[in-house]
Protein backbone atom coordinates (compact mmCIF):
# COMPACT_ATOMS: atom_id res chain seq x y z
CA UNK A 1 0.00 0.00 0.00
CA UNK A 2 1.72 3.61 -0.97
CA UNK A 3 2.35 5.71 1.60
CA UNK A 4 3.04 8.82 -0.32
CA UNK A 5 0.51 9.01 -2.73
CA UNK A 6 -2.57 7.47 -3.80
CA UNK A 7 -4.09 6.96 -7.35
CA UNK A 8 -7.66 7.45 -8.98
CA UNK A 9 -8.75 6.69 -12.76
CA UNK A 10 -11.94 7.78 -14.37
CA UNK A 11 -13.63 9.30 -17.22
CA UNK A 12 -10.35 7.53 -18.83
CA UNK A 13 -7.69 9.78 -16.65
CA UNK A 14 -5.48 7.93 -13.72
CA UNK A 15 -4.80 10.78 -11.53
CA UNK A 16 -1.29 10.28 -9.12
CA UNK A 17 -1.65 12.43 -5.87
CA UNK A 18 1.40 13.51 -3.78
CA UNK A 19 0.24 12.67 -0.06
CA UNK A 20 2.51 14.19 2.16
CA UNK A 21 1.34 17.69 3.19
CA UNK A 22 3.03 18.36 5.90
CA UNK A 23 6.56 17.37 4.38
CA UNK A 24 5.94 19.42 1.37
CA UNK A 25 5.97 16.54 -0.86
CA UNK A 26 9.49 16.47 -0.10
CA UNK A 27 11.42 13.23 -1.79
CA UNK A 28 12.34 10.11 -0.48
CA UNK A 29 12.84 6.83 -1.64
CA UNK A 30 9.33 5.57 -1.17
CA UNK A 31 7.91 8.27 -3.07
CA UNK A 32 10.47 8.08 -5.90
CA UNK A 33 9.81 3.90 -5.82
CA UNK A 34 5.75 4.74 -5.57
CA UNK A 35 5.61 7.11 -8.28
CA UNK A 36 7.18 5.17 -10.62
CA UNK A 37 5.26 2.06 -9.78
CA UNK A 38 2.09 4.49 -10.15
CA UNK A 39 2.98 5.32 -13.75
CA UNK A 40 3.96 2.02 -14.50
CA UNK A 41 0.75 0.64 -13.02
CA UNK A 42 -1.14 3.87 -15.29
CA UNK A 43 -0.13 3.15 -18.52
CA UNK A 44 -0.87 -0.27 -18.69
CA UNK A 45 -4.51 0.04 -17.84
CA UNK A 46 -6.25 0.03 -20.24
CA UNK A 47 -9.14 1.90 -18.90
CA UNK A 48 -6.39 5.22 -18.64
CA UNK A 49 -5.50 7.30 -21.34
CA UNK A 50 -3.64 10.51 -19.63
CA UNK A 51 -1.87 10.13 -16.68
CA UNK A 52 -2.27 13.87 -14.15
CA UNK A 53 0.31 14.23 -11.93
CA UNK A 54 -0.87 16.81 -8.70
CA UNK A 55 -0.19 17.33 -5.06
CA UNK A 56 -2.29 18.03 -1.70
CA UNK A 57 -0.93 20.92 0.71
CA UNK A 58 1.28 23.85 0.81
CA UNK A 59 3.10 23.32 -2.10
CA UNK A 60 3.64 20.69 -4.97
CA UNK A 61 7.36 19.36 -4.12
CA UNK A 62 10.12 21.16 -2.12
CA UNK A 63 12.26 18.94 -3.65
CA UNK A 64 14.91 16.10 -1.77
CA UNK A 65 13.97 15.65 2.04
CA UNK A 66 17.68 17.63 3.11
CA UNK A 67 17.56 16.11 6.75
CA UNK A 68 18.39 12.83 5.91
CA UNK A 69 20.55 14.12 2.85
CA UNK A 70 22.85 15.98 4.45
CA UNK A 71 22.72 13.89 7.23
CA UNK A 72 23.92 10.33 4.73
CA UNK A 73 26.82 12.90 3.62
CA UNK A 74 27.55 13.69 6.97
CA UNK A 75 28.24 9.73 7.92
CA UNK A 76 30.61 8.91 4.87
CA UNK A 77 33.34 11.63 6.55
CA UNK A 78 34.21 8.43 9.20
CA UNK A 79 34.50 5.89 6.75
CA UNK A 80 37.29 4.38 5.61
CA UNK A 81 37.05 3.96 1.49
CA UNK A 82 36.23 7.60 -0.51
CA UNK A 83 33.54 8.78 -2.15
CA UNK A 84 32.45 6.65 -4.76
CA UNK A 85 30.92 8.57 -7.60
CA UNK A 86 29.70 5.40 -9.58
CA UNK A 87 27.98 4.24 -6.50
CA UNK A 88 26.53 7.65 -6.14
CA UNK A 89 25.28 7.81 -9.76
CA UNK A 90 23.71 4.73 -9.22
CA UNK A 91 21.68 5.64 -6.61
CA UNK A 92 20.86 8.95 -8.02
CA UNK A 93 20.07 7.40 -11.09
CA UNK A 94 16.81 4.99 -9.29
CA UNK A 95 15.08 8.33 -8.39
CA UNK A 96 15.60 9.62 -12.11
CA UNK A 97 14.18 6.23 -13.59
CA UNK A 98 11.48 7.09 -11.38
CA UNK A 99 10.64 10.61 -12.81
CA UNK A 100 11.45 10.24 -16.39
CA UNK A 101 8.35 7.14 -16.67
CA UNK A 102 6.40 11.13 -17.03
CA UNK A 103 8.11 11.39 -20.17
CA UNK A 104 8.92 7.67 -21.30
CA UNK A 105 5.38 6.13 -20.13
CA UNK A 106 3.22 5.94 -24.02
CA UNK A 107 0.53 8.28 -22.50
CA UNK A 108 0.18 12.05 -22.01
CA UNK A 109 1.46 13.14 -18.47
CA UNK A 110 0.35 17.02 -17.26
CA UNK A 111 1.42 18.15 -13.99
CA UNK A 112 -0.68 20.15 -11.82
CA UNK A 113 1.71 22.18 -9.79
CA UNK A 114 0.90 24.57 -6.81
CA UNK A 115 3.07 26.36 -4.35
CA UNK A 116 6.81 25.43 -3.90
CA UNK A 117 8.09 23.21 -6.55
CA UNK A 118 12.44 23.89 -6.42
CA UNK A 119 15.08 21.48 -7.23
CA UNK A 120 14.55 18.26 -6.82
CA UNK A 121 10.97 18.96 -7.53
CA UNK A 122 11.86 20.33 -10.84
CA UNK A 123 14.15 17.31 -11.86
CA UNK A 124 10.11 15.73 -11.63
CA UNK A 125 7.60 17.73 -12.73
CA UNK A 126 9.81 18.66 -15.80
CA UNK A 127 9.56 15.39 -17.46
CA UNK A 128 5.91 15.77 -17.63
CA UNK A 129 4.63 16.69 -21.21
CA UNK A 130 2.74 19.63 -20.21
CA UNK A 131 2.63 21.47 -16.52
CA UNK A 132 -0.01 23.83 -15.29
CA UNK A 133 0.85 26.29 -12.82
CA UNK A 134 -1.08 27.90 -10.50
CA UNK A 135 -0.50 31.50 -9.99
CA UNK A 136 1.13 30.52 -6.48
CA UNK A 137 3.46 28.43 -7.77
CA UNK A 138 7.54 29.15 -7.73
CA UNK A 139 10.03 27.04 -9.58
CA UNK A 140 13.86 26.78 -9.25
CA UNK A 141 17.11 25.21 -8.54
CA UNK A 142 18.50 27.26 -5.50
CA UNK A 143 20.87 24.40 -4.85
CA UNK A 144 23.32 25.00 -8.02
CA UNK A 145 24.38 27.73 -5.82
CA UNK A 146 25.59 25.23 -3.21
CA UNK A 147 25.25 21.16 -3.46
CA UNK A 148 23.57 19.97 -6.36
CA UNK A 149 23.49 20.34 -10.48
CA UNK A 150 19.93 19.87 -12.12
CA UNK A 151 19.62 16.08 -12.94
CA UNK A 152 17.21 16.58 -15.82
CA UNK A 153 18.68 18.25 -19.34
CA UNK A 154 14.25 18.98 -19.47
CA UNK A 155 15.51 22.81 -17.96
CA UNK A 156 17.13 23.23 -21.67
CA UNK A 157 14.66 21.83 -23.79
CA UNK A 158 11.78 23.90 -22.73
CA UNK A 159 13.28 27.24 -21.93
CA UNK A 160 16.34 27.45 -24.44
CA UNK A 161 20.05 27.61 -23.40
CA UNK A 162 20.22 31.31 -22.73
CA UNK A 163 16.86 30.99 -20.24
CA UNK A 164 18.25 27.76 -18.67
CA UNK A 165 21.51 29.36 -18.00
CA UNK A 166 20.35 32.50 -16.80
CA UNK A 167 18.21 30.30 -13.91
CA UNK A 168 20.59 28.05 -13.14
CA UNK A 169 23.62 30.02 -13.22
CA UNK A 170 22.09 32.18 -10.38
CA UNK A 171 19.51 29.57 -8.59
CA UNK A 172 17.17 32.71 -8.73
CA UNK A 173 13.11 31.89 -7.97
CA UNK A 174 10.69 31.80 -11.05
CA UNK A 175 7.24 33.20 -10.13
CA UNK A 176 4.66 31.32 -12.59
CA UNK A 177 4.35 34.12 -14.70
CA UNK A 178 7.63 34.37 -15.58
CA UNK A 179 7.84 30.16 -15.72
CA UNK A 180 5.08 30.69 -18.78
CA UNK A 181 6.97 33.77 -20.11
CA UNK A 182 10.11 31.51 -20.63
CA UNK A 183 8.28 28.46 -21.44
CA UNK A 184 8.67 26.45 -18.70
CA UNK A 185 5.29 26.04 -17.84
CA UNK A 186 2.12 25.66 -20.18
CA UNK A 187 -0.38 27.99 -18.68
CA UNK A 188 -1.17 29.96 -15.40
CA UNK A 189 -4.52 29.56 -13.89
CA UNK A 190 -5.63 31.30 -10.41
CA UNK A 191 -4.99 28.45 -7.47
CA UNK A 192 -8.71 27.89 -7.09
CA UNK A 193 -9.09 26.83 -10.77
CA UNK A 194 -5.82 24.32 -10.92
CA UNK A 195 -7.81 20.93 -10.41
CA UNK A 196 -10.27 21.98 -13.00
CA UNK A 197 -8.22 23.37 -15.09
CA UNK A 198 -5.42 20.35 -15.54
CA UNK A 199 -8.27 17.97 -15.56
CA UNK A 200 -10.04 19.75 -18.57
CA UNK A 201 -7.22 19.14 -20.64
CA UNK A 202 -6.75 15.57 -19.12
CA UNK A 203 -10.43 15.32 -20.61
CA UNK A 204 -9.65 16.89 -23.94
CA UNK A 205 -6.93 14.18 -24.91
CA UNK A 206 -8.83 11.43 -23.26
CA UNK A 207 -11.24 11.84 -26.25
CA UNK A 208 -8.92 11.17 -28.75
CA UNK A 209 -8.05 7.13 -29.39
CA UNK A 210 -4.85 5.90 -27.30
CA UNK A 211 -3.13 5.13 -30.23
CA UNK A 212 -2.99 8.53 -31.71
CA UNK A 213 -2.04 9.80 -28.29
CA UNK A 214 0.74 7.71 -28.16
CA UNK A 215 1.76 8.02 -31.57
CA UNK A 216 2.14 12.07 -30.97
CA UNK A 217 3.56 11.53 -28.08
CA UNK A 218 6.19 9.47 -29.32
CA UNK A 219 6.56 11.83 -32.68
CA UNK A 220 7.56 14.89 -30.45
CA UNK A 221 9.35 13.56 -28.00
CA UNK A 222 12.27 11.86 -30.41
CA UNK A 223 12.98 15.04 -31.63
CA UNK A 224 14.37 15.82 -28.04
CA UNK A 225 16.19 11.75 -28.35
CA UNK A 226 17.84 13.51 -31.23
CA UNK A 227 19.24 16.11 -29.76
CA UNK A 228 21.21 14.26 -26.77
CA UNK A 229 18.61 13.91 -24.43
CA UNK A 230 20.05 10.81 -22.51
CA UNK A 231 23.45 11.86 -22.84
CA UNK A 232 22.60 15.32 -20.91
CA UNK A 233 20.52 13.08 -18.90
CA UNK A 234 23.77 11.24 -17.45
CA UNK A 235 26.09 13.77 -17.10
CA UNK A 236 23.26 16.05 -15.00
CA UNK A 237 23.01 12.97 -12.39
CA UNK A 238 27.23 12.71 -12.01
CA UNK A 239 27.56 16.45 -11.47
CA UNK A 240 24.82 16.37 -9.16
CA UNK A 241 26.85 13.84 -7.01
CA UNK A 242 30.26 15.62 -7.98
CA UNK A 243 29.02 19.01 -6.61
CA UNK A 244 27.35 17.63 -3.69
CA UNK A 245 31.43 16.53 -2.57
CA UNK A 246 33.02 19.48 -3.37
CA UNK A 247 34.56 21.28 -0.29
CA UNK A 248 31.59 23.96 -0.79
CA UNK A 249 29.27 20.89 -0.80
CA UNK A 250 30.85 18.95 2.15
CA UNK A 251 31.08 22.80 3.76
CA UNK A 252 27.06 23.10 3.27
CA UNK A 253 26.95 19.55 5.01
CA UNK A 254 29.12 20.52 8.05
CA UNK A 255 27.24 23.71 8.38
CA UNK A 256 23.71 22.07 8.44
CA UNK A 257 25.18 20.30 11.10
CA UNK A 258 25.93 22.95 13.53
CA UNK A 259 22.87 25.03 12.56
CA UNK A 260 20.50 22.64 11.30
CA UNK A 261 19.54 22.33 7.50
CA UNK A 262 16.80 25.29 7.51
CA UNK A 263 19.35 27.68 8.93
CA UNK A 264 22.33 26.73 6.39
CA UNK A 265 19.85 26.88 3.70
CA UNK A 266 18.78 30.56 4.63
CA UNK A 267 22.53 31.22 5.05
CA UNK A 268 22.92 30.43 1.50
CA UNK A 269 20.21 32.31 -0.33
CA UNK A 270 20.00 35.25 1.99
CA UNK A 271 22.27 37.12 -0.08
CA UNK A 272 20.08 36.39 -3.19
CA UNK A 273 16.77 37.84 -1.32
CA UNK A 274 14.22 35.09 -2.56
CA UNK A 275 12.97 31.72 -2.10
CA UNK A 276 12.69 31.93 1.71
CA UNK A 277 14.60 34.55 2.68
CA UNK A 278 12.78 36.95 0.84
CA UNK A 279 9.02 38.81 1.44
CA UNK A 280 6.76 37.17 -0.85
CA UNK A 281 6.06 39.91 -2.93
CA UNK A 282 9.34 39.62 -4.43
CA UNK A 283 8.15 36.43 -6.46
CA UNK A 284 6.09 38.62 -8.68
CA UNK A 285 9.48 40.40 -10.32
CA UNK A 286 11.58 38.51 -12.15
Amino acid sequence: MPTSLRTETSGGVCTITLTRPEAYNTITADLANELGEAIDAADADHAAKVILLRAEGPAFCAGYGLNWATEAQAKESGRTRKWDSMADYRMMSRFVQAYQKLWYASKPTIAAVHGWCICGGTDMVLWADLIIAAEDAVFGYPTSRAWGVPTTPMWVHRVGFENAKRYLLTGDEIAALKAKEIGLVHEVVAPEALDAEARRLADRMAMLPLNQLQMIKLYCNQAAENMGLQATRSMGILFDGVARHTQEGDDFVALSGEVGIREAIRQRDEPFGDYGSGPRSRRKRE
